[in-house]
């Protein structure tokens, strides 16, 4: 058994949290808590995995000092305050296949329910009334489909609507035209889908950008006739607009799963009016979906708990053990440059950051590289800074990042070069990754060297004349410091000399300044690794 904890705050398939429990995780479970009751629980937890109902505040955040990770068992996260959590270090992951499959197919069900009026003519029946004449209801092959959100669910429903012999419209800013079309999906504008689509149906997130887009205006521009479904988030269709536009005959009818508020009021207007279908968020609701999505939280939280490996987080670049495993020298390379940089370049406030990659790293995505670098570089400004808000805090800081890939044939002296600009002027330190897996340091400033960044340093630039050397071992063995390594570079005879000496124990403030004391002595810096 370890220490780590994971709270589960929703209801959520008990088995498929076998993976936690497996790995030795204490695993505590408690639902419909109260915000000031959540917060006492998960005050000790490292991880916690919610559904929708439970919000997760920065309050919450704040009181649960532990906290790594938090697991949403399905796709939205619009439960989870991701930018707090991203300021906090904090990994938020979903499962973002899970609800693929069962929510596409029930986007159909109430797209085909609406068509024919199946609900209300259930309901009637039910009620002991024979009326076929009052429920004629439209066919879907001919007709077009309007698809707003071309991501996996929207593109899942375009695939089953096309057995209908629906033609597909869709709007999506992120899904370029020969990809659609490989689909068989025609791409248009929001104009174009509100103008041609007799069913419009919406797919995407809900954010500021969103939040109503099917509104008042939207209402206005569709043709006559259209109906309208939501399975995605509530509060991307306005339903006071949706109302007004079923009243004065452009919509048809809507079929409704989501809601601004749930759950749904028992006063609203959306129940029980005779043109819209309601069902209570039920778009992930089968047993298929809650149990995989259960199972793929718990797994991606036990491999990121145990080991650091990221899938499915929608606040750091996702990386799987295999490519975690080849970038890990890299990652820890990175780290140690940037710990480097920070305390070479010391109570100088950092402006611009420059990463250059190159070698095995010219071809690939370096984004987690990257992040460790800043996270190093970064670690004395945030306690709690980390891979996941890394950039969060450069940009909060005002530091400018560039970064850029050498292709390049010819033997280059590094594979990861960064150079850090302050107001007192810019400092690079490179590196490589050798055969052996070992990151070294292979140029500081001007100078090429060869240093494993390890332990404590101690970082000098001194005149290239003889008896320095042997002034500062001096000083050293008279403070009883051990010397355990030491690497030389020079720019040319005569001219400056870089040395990194790696020692036993870190070096009293006194001794330092009998270091930078010594005549011809320029630079003096101690480095902890």
């Amino acid at each position: 058994m370890n220490d780590i904890k994971v709270f589960i705050a929703d209801d959520v398939n008990e088995d498929k949290l076998a993976p936690l429990r497996e790995a030795g995780f204490e695993v505590v479970k408690e639902t419909k808590l109260m915000p000031e009751e959540l917060a006492e629980r998960i005050e000790d937890a490292d991880g916690v995995i919610v559904r929708s109902a439970t919000k997760i505040t920065a309050d919450l955040m704040d009181k649960a000092k532990k906290l790594r990770v938090i697991g949403r068992a399905g796709i939205g996260v619009d439960n989870i305050d991701v930018k707090a959590a991203t300021e906090r270090g904090i990994v938020v992951m979903n499962a973002p296949d899970g609800n693929t499959i069962t929510t596409a197919e029930h986007t159909i069900a109430l797209l085909v329910s609406m068509a024919r009026n199946v609900p209300q003519a259930h309901a009637l029946l039910q009620s002991g009334n024979w009326e076929k004449k009052r429920f004629v209801g439209v066919e879907l092959n001919g007709k077009t489909l309007g698809i707003i959100g071309l991501g996996r669910i929207g593109g899942h429903v375009a695939k089953i609507a096309r057995g209908f012999g629906l033609n597909i419209l869709a709007f999506d800013p992120f899904v370029s035209n020969e990809h659609a079309k490989d689909l068989g999906i025609e791409v248009g504008t929001l104009e174009d889908i509100f103008k041609n689509a007799d069913f419009i149906t919406i797919h995407t997130p809900v954010n500021d950008d969103t939040r109503g887009i099917i509104g008042k205006e939207a209402f206005s521009k569709m043709k006559k006739g259209v109906r309208v479904i939501n399975c995605a988030r509530g509060g991307l269709v306005d339903e006071a607009a949706l109302l007004e536009a079923i009243e004065n005959g452009t919509v048809a009818g809507a079929a409704l799963d989501v809601f601004a508020v749930e759950p749904l009021p028992n006063d609203s207007p959306l129940l029980n009016h005779a043109k819209i279908i309601t069902t209570p968020h039920l778009g992930a609701s089968t047993t298929e979906a809650q149990e995989g999505v259960a199972l793929t939280v718990a797994e991606q939280m036990r491999d990121y708990l145990l080991t650091g490996e990221l899938r499915g987080a929608v606040n750091a670049p996702s990386m799987a053990a295999k490519d975690l495993e080849a970038f890990q020298p890299f990652i820890k390379l990175a780290e140690k440059l940037g710990r480097f940089q920070a305390q070479v370049m010391y109570e100088n406030p950092i402006s611009k950051v420059r990463l250059e990659f190159a070698g095995e790293l010219a071809d690939k995505d370096a984004s987690s590289v990257t992040r460790a670098f800043l996270a190093g570089l970064l670690r004395d400004v945030s306690a709690r800074v980390n891979v996941v808000n890394a950039l969060h805090i450069a940009d909060e800081r005002g530091i400018s990042i560039t970064i850029s890939y050498i292709q390049t044939r010819k033997k280059l002296n590094f594979e990861i070069r960064t150079t850090v600009t302050t107001n007192e002027g810019e400092q690079t330190a490179s590196g490589m990754v050798f055969a052996n897996g070992e990151g070294r340091l292979t140029e500081i400033g001007n100078f090429s060297i060869e240093a494993v960044p390890t332990g404590c340093m101690l970082v000098t630039k001194n005149k290239d004349v003889p008896g320095v050397i042997g002034r500062i071992g001096t000083v050293l063995a008279e403070a009883q410091v051990n010397i355990s390594r030491f690497y030389l570079g020079r720019e040319a005879k005569g001219g400056e000399a870089l040395a990194v000496i790696e020692i036993d124990s870190p070096l009293e403030n006194s001794v330092l300044e009998d270091l930078r004391n010594i005549e011809l002595v320029n630079v003096v810096r101690q480095v902890k690794l």
